[in-house]
């Protein structure tokens, strides 16, 4: 299966011609003395503006044919960074093929109403984590009840918090594996079939969206009874306990939003989606086309236009503010993994049911590849040949250390020479 999913040929990318970087080094200065920022957004601002520039310091190169010798400078690999996601990405990717089953799989997305706006601008981890939470319960009731699977279920969710405005838009996207593992391990439920068309079905989406909202507010009342959130700015007056109810009562009257996708045809599918969007961040450099008299024009695909790509253009100043909304807290996981495929029981969960859908066991799994193996299928350019000859290896014989130290560098070590 695995070379099944490795079988396209690696694009050629091309370097953007603006970048986030950029946007940053012409009106970031100005922005921090404007605005009073905490650290952490200090630091993402910091870090992709001195991205792959001596700040973060970098090693030097030689050919081993010609001496050529040229200078590499380190990522920053902030995970905000709109450079430093496409090689992080493809580790977790190829760490995720192992897991991938041959069946069915279903793509839900579970949206909190934008009346939570401001309350989890100022609560992020609370607020989040509640949203995992909910999503977590709902799935995992739905699944063990014997109407519907009656079985363990195994999901990866992955956080979004933007709209393709980059405006605040909180929602977790959910891939669903299309069956469960009976409690008892002795067999493997497959997701039923509609009786109409033949395709998968796996739950209903309103009785799912109003469990969602009911476990979700459920939490939501429960942290503001144990004082755990904060209120400041536009969520000031949500501090009086009527008008925080009066949010609950607004929030329970509607429907929330929960939209399943059509089932994907095959594992080959749902790899190319996790590529897309697991390590997505606010916006691609790709998706900025113009930076000048102080505004930022970019792309976008409007929703009311059937997904038309458009431009919009804002101010500099707007576009960091909208920017470095979507800071996450240190340490928040944004991509989670839950029952057999959570970590504790999935190397044991995983071999029961592929021993129930008569898959053999991989033997002599490859070695985690290198960091320019990796460069190597994502770009098609071999970062290891000398640019000047063309035939020789480009060997590390230098390191340094910038102003900012040195990100971490993630590198397969060698292994070992024999000792004989």
């Amino acid at each position: 299966m695995n070379a099944a999913l490795s079988c396209k040929k690696p694009p050629r990318t091309k370097r953007p011609r603006f970048e986030v970087a950029d946007i940053f080094r012409a009106f970031g200065k100005s922005y921090r003395e404007k605005h009073s920022l905490n650290w952490g957004l200090r630091k993402i601002m910091r870090d992709i503006e001195y991205c792959r520039t001596e700040k973060f310091g970098g090693h030097l190169k030689e050919c081993d044919q010609c001496k050529h010798r040229e200078f590499s400078f380190n990522s920053c690999m902030n995970r905000h960074c709109p450079k430093c996601q496409a090689l992080t990405k493809a580790r977790w990717l190829e760490a995720r093929k192992r897991d991938l089953l041959p069946v069915g799989y279903f793509h839900n997305v579970f949206t909190l109403p934008h009346e939570l706006n401001p309350l989890i601008l100022r609560n992020k981890r609370v607020l989040l984590n509640l949203l995992f939470q909910a999503v977590k319960e709902t799935l995992k009731e739905f699944a063990q009840d014997p109407k519907h699977l009656g079985g363990k279920l195994g999901f990866i969710t992955v956080l979004h918090t933007w709209d393709q405005l980059l405006n605040a838009h909180f929602h977790l996207h959910v891939i669903i594996p299309a069956g469960a593992l009976a409690e008892e391990r002795g067999r493997w439920i497959q997701a039923k079939r509609r009786k109409r068309n033949g395709k998968l079905y796996l739950f209903n989406i309103q009785a799912l969206s109003r469990m969602f909202r009911g476990k979700y507010l459920d939490y939501l009342k429960q942290a503001y009874e144990k004082k755990k959130l904060k209120f400041s700015g536009q969520c000031q007056k949500l501090e009086n306990k009527r008008s925080f109810q009066a949010l609950l009562d607004t929030l329970y009257s509607k429907e929330w939003i929960v939209y399943s996708k059509e089932p994907f045809k095959g594992a080959e599918h749902v790899f190319d989606y996790l590529g897309r969007y697991t390590h997505r961040v606010a916006i691609s450099n790709n998706r900025i086309i113009g930076l000048e008299n102080g505004k930022v024009h970019f792309t976008y695909k409007n929703r009311d236009q059937s997904y038309q790509t458009e431009t919009c253009v804002l101010p500099a100043e707007l576009f960091i503010s909208r920017f470095l909304l979507h800071e996450l807290p240190s340490g928040f996981m944004r991509i989670r993994h839950y029952g057999f495929l959570a970590s504790a029981c999935k190397k044991s969960d995983l071999t029961t049911i592929r021993r129930l859908l008569g898959i053999k066991a991989e033997e002599n799994q490859p070695l985690p590849k290198t960091t320019e193996e990796l460069l190597l299928e994502l770009t098609g350019i071999d970062v290891t040949l000398c640019s000047h000859c063309k035939k020789g290896t480009m060997r590390v014989i230098e390191e340094f250390f910038g102003p900012y130290g040195r990100p971490p560098v993630y590198r397969r070590k060698a292994p070992p020479a024999n000792s004989s």
